[in-house]
C-alpha cells in the first residue's frame, strides 16, 4: 500500500465517527453515533452485566450511555491521539457509570430520549454463554469487544464475495475460517463441482483475505499504523481467554 493510500485508509476511522457525534442534533451525529452503537454496544453491556448490574439496569445504561453519547455530547473531550478507541470506549463507560451512582436512574434511562434499536434480548442470551468463572468485567468486555471486532471484519468479507458474485462459495468455505471445517476436500469439491485442488486455492485466498481485512478492521480502532500488529495480537489473546 502506497503512503497516500495508507493515510486514506487510516484518515477514515472509528475516531471520525467519534469526531462527528460533537455535531449535535446534525444528522451526521446521529448517523455516526447509530454506526458506533451498532458495532460496539455489546462489550458495553457485557462489561456493565459484569460489573453487578442487573439485566434490566444493564440494558437502561447501556442505552443510556449511546444516548447520552450524542444528546450530551459525552465525547467532547475526545482526541484521537490517546490511541486505542477500545481503551476510550471502556474509560468513557466507566466515568459514565461513576456519574451514574448519585443521579436519579429513573431519569437516565433513555425515557424521553433518542432511541436505539438495541437487540437486548439477543445481547443477554449471548451474555449468559459466558463461562461462570470470576471473570473481571474488564475481561469480559475484552473478549466480547474482540469477537464483535472479528465479526465485524466477516461482515465486511461476506460484502466483499456478494459484490462480485461469489456468495455460494463464500458459504461453502467460511467454516474452514470458523474451525469447523466442513468435511473432507474431496467431498465438498464434489458438492460444488470443483476439484480439490481448486477448493483449496479457494480455502488458502480465502483466509488470506479474511486476515487483510481484519487488519483493516483493527486499523480504523487505532492512532498509528504501527499499533495494528499489537492490537492484532491483543485481540487473538482476548479470543483466546
Amino acid at each position: 500500500m502506497s503512503e497516500s493510500a495508507a493515510h486514506r485508509r487510516f484518515t477514515t476511522t472509528r475516531w471520525t465517527l467519534v469526531m462527528a457525534t460533537r455535531e449535535a442534533g446534525s444528522p451526521q451525529a446521529e448517523t455516526a453515533l447509530a454506526s458506533l452503537c451498532e458495532i460496539y454496544w455489546f462489550p458495553v453491556y457485557a462489561f456493565i452485566r459484569r460489573s453487578g448490574h442487573s439485566q434490566d439496569d444493564a440494558r437502561d445504561l447501556t442505552q443510556a450511555f449511546f444516548t447520552r453519547v450524542l444528546e450530551k455530547n459525552y465525547f467532547k473531550d475526545a482526541r484521537q491521539e490517546r490511541g486505542r478507541f477500545r481503551a476510550f470506549l471502556l474509560t468513557a463507560v466507566r466515568h459514565f457509570l461513576s456519574n451514574q451512582r448519585d443521579a436519579d436512574r429513573a431519569q437516565k434511562r433513555g425515557g424521553g430520549h433518542t432511541h436505539l434499536p438495541l437487540e437486548f434480548d439477543d445481547g443477554e442470551r449471548r451474555y449468559l454463554l459466558e463461562p461462570v468463572e470470576h471473570d473481571t468485567p474488564e475481561r469480559v468486555y475484552e473478549r466480547k469487544w474482540a469477537l464483535a471486532v472479528i465479526a465485524q471484519a466477516m461482515q465486511a468479507l461476506t460484502g466483499k464475495y456478494e459484490r462480485s458474485g461469489r456468495r455460494q462459495m463464500f458459504e461453502a468455505v467460511r467454516p474452514f475460517l470458523t474451525g469447523d471445517e466442513p468435511g473432507s476436500y474431496a467431498d465438498l469439491a464434489g458438492r460444488l463441482e470443483t476439484t480439490e485442488g481448486a477448493l483449496r486455492v479457494a480455502v488458502h485466498r480465502l483466509r488470506q483475505q479474511f486476515a487483510t481485512v481484519l487488519r483493516e478492521t483493527i486499523a480504523e480502532t487505532v492512532e498509528r499504523p504501527e499499533d495494528v500488529d499489537e492490537e492484532l495480537r491483543h485481540l487473538l489473546t482476548a479470543v483466546a481467554s
